[in-house]
């Protein structure tokens, strides 16, 4: 890893810096207009939860697929917050949701077919840990960063002032870096395709609005249309079956629509059964144009993620291909 130098310097600094993404107020709504539920999805809350666990793991893992052509790549972070927290500040105490994703997972112990697999994420982390003590974890842009080449590129949306400033502190003003004050869904269709035309596009909203699902989908329909050859990355809270299945219909439809099709797929991570009031306990990717290698890997990580990510019993998770 390029990075992983400046990451520990970074690290000494984390207590300082690190702290929260912008305000979450509720899940979304779906197309039918019903309320699924409220949660305050302030980052800070469920930085290194086992949500943030899954999803940084296969970005990783595509990260680390697209080092394999020496051609330049970029990473296109929608919504990406401040980019590092606090582990021992206040959100993430009263939440504990760390220590039941990441905290785990950097105890647990991995076959040597997974462990290999697994290594490039949870030495990210360990960079910003340094005394061997969780601390900090980073968030999607600084994950990135760390596992670009001196020629690969990222670029990071973020609208809110305070997330926006720590952002562009976390990334230390790195020349690879560039932060924009722009909204995501607005940024989707303006900053593809690249001029690298390798890259990554990942969409994490905040899913603060009740249309943030048809957002979601109609976000990536604009994107993808313009750059039908890039890998992206689309995470949701996967609370109701008809919404995320919804979705995943409609990302299908939309990747398979152009010549030739692209392919999707879709995973699904539970750490308990989810009920409509209670704090989430699944969390979904939609995963277009995955790595050819993706879908073999996930075969052998998510089965070892299930006993160290799961609560009152071992988790479960579904991978397929979703059907448009």
């Amino acid at each position: 890893m390029q990075w992983v130098p400046a990451l520990r310097r970074s690290a000494e600094e984390a207590p300082r810096r690190v702290r929260d993404k912008k305000p979450h107020a509720s899940l979304p709504i779906g197309n039918a207009g019903v309320l699924l539920a409220t949660m305050n999805y302030r980052h800070a809350f469920h930085a290194g939860s086992f949500a943030d666990v899954i999803k940084h793991i296969v970005l990783v893992r595509i990260l680390s697929y697209l080092h394999e052509k020496p051609a330049a790549f970029r990473v296109i972070d929608s919504h990406a917050g401040a980019g590092l927290y606090d582990l021992e500040g206040d959100e993430a105490r009263r939440s504990g949701e760390w220590l039941t994703g990441i905290a785990r997972i950097m105890q647990a112990r991995f076959s040597e077919a997974t462990a290999p697999l697994i290594k490039p994420y949870l030495d990210i982390v360990r960079a910003f840990n340094p005394q061997a003590e969780l601390k900090a974890y980073p968030g999607s842009p600084l994950i990135a960063r760390a596992l670009l080449r001196p020629q690969d590129r990222l670029t990071a949306c973020e609208v809110e002032p305070v997330a926006r400033k720590r952002l562009i502190e976390n990334l230390r003003r790195d020349t690879q870096a560039r932060v924009v004050d722009l909204d995501g869904w607005l940024a989707l269709p303006a900053f593809v395709p690249p001029n690298e035309r390798r890259g990554l596009v990942l969409i994490d909203p905040p899913y603060e609005a009740k249309d943030e699902f048809e957002r979601l989908a109609e976000g990536f329909a604009a994107a993808f249309a313009k750059w039908p050859t890039g890998i992206y990355l689309l995470w949701y809270p996967a609370k109701s079956r008809r919404v995320t299945d919804q979705l995943a219909r409609h990302v299908a439809a939309a990747a398979t629509s152009v010549k030739p099709p692209g392919k999707c797929l879709r995973l699904e991570f539970s750490v308990a059964p989810q009920t409509p009031d209670a704090a989430l306990s699944s969390t979904g990717l939609l995963i277009v144009n995955p790595p050819w290698t993706l879908q073999g890997e996930l075969k052998a990580i998510l089965p070892e993620l299930e006993k160290p990510l799961g609560q009152g019993g071992a988790g479960r998770f579904r991978l397929e291909t979703p059907k448009p």
